[in-house]
């Protein structure tokens, strides 16, 4: 069990991708090859998962495993190896999207490849949640840690942003949800927190709007 009271840099993203990769293989495990609007709408929302999830692996690598390393060598190489298979997975997992419009075949063998990538990547986010945060709460102090977290957010494209607020927000705790919007209502500008919010709200259940709501009244 973590210590509460210390920065979780991995929380918040982390439930974010498990909750795209969950929704993605639904649908790629529901989908109809012989429905072209279906299909594209299945293409595109694997597609931005593969992007988003190789960028966040890019993001860890030069941040997060770099600052590991510099002070416990070494700790970051079983993840390291595993972010250096991603270029072939998701290649496999591009190229069976390009076969599924029309082929049942090809729907459900891009279904198994995904099913292990989604297991691969939930042992691997297992581990950055333990092992990692372990090694990164010995060495750093918390506002070490918010300066690395600082630093991917900064290097994030308007796209990646979208994306991870869009599955962040709406599957991290209500708690931890508050505490993610007082902080950018602080720092980004009105119109931009207003957008947030807008996207947000639709996509949470009533008993998560009313306690949103309450937090933006606090």
């Amino acid at each position: 069990m973590p210590p509460l009271s210390r920065f979780d840099i991995y929380a918040p993203i982390h439930k974010g991708l498990r909750a795209f990769m969950a929704h993605a293989l639904l649908r790629v495990g529901r989908l109809d090859p012989l429905d072209a609007a279906e299909t594209a709408e299945v293409t595109r929302e694997v597609t931005e998962l593969l992007d988003f999830s190789l960028g966040h692996a890019e993001h860890e690598d030069s941040v997060i495993h770099a600052a590991l390393e510099a002070r416990s060598p070494g700790v970051t190489l079983a993840i390291a190896a595993d972010h250096e298979r991603y270029d072939t997975e998701i290649a496999h997992l591009c190229e069976l999207l390009k076969r599924i419009p029309g082929d049942a075949q090809a729907a459900h063998a891009l279904y198994l490849a995904l099913s292990t990538f989604v297991a691969h990547n939930l042992a691997h986010m297992h581990e950055e949640e333990t092992r990692h945060n372990a090694a990164l709460w010995a060495t750093h102090t918390d506002a070490e840690i918010h300066a690395l977290h600082g630093r991917i957010l900064a290097s994030l494209t308007p796209e990646q942003s979208r994306i991870g607020l869009r599955w962040m927000l709406p599957h991290v705790s209500a708690g931890e949800r508050a505490g993610m919007l007082a902080q950018m209502r602080t720092g980004a500008p009105a119109e931009v927190f207003d957008g947030v919010v807008d996207m947000l709200r639709p996509l949470l259940g009533s008993r998560d709007r009313l306690k949103l709501d309450a937090a933006l009244a606090a």
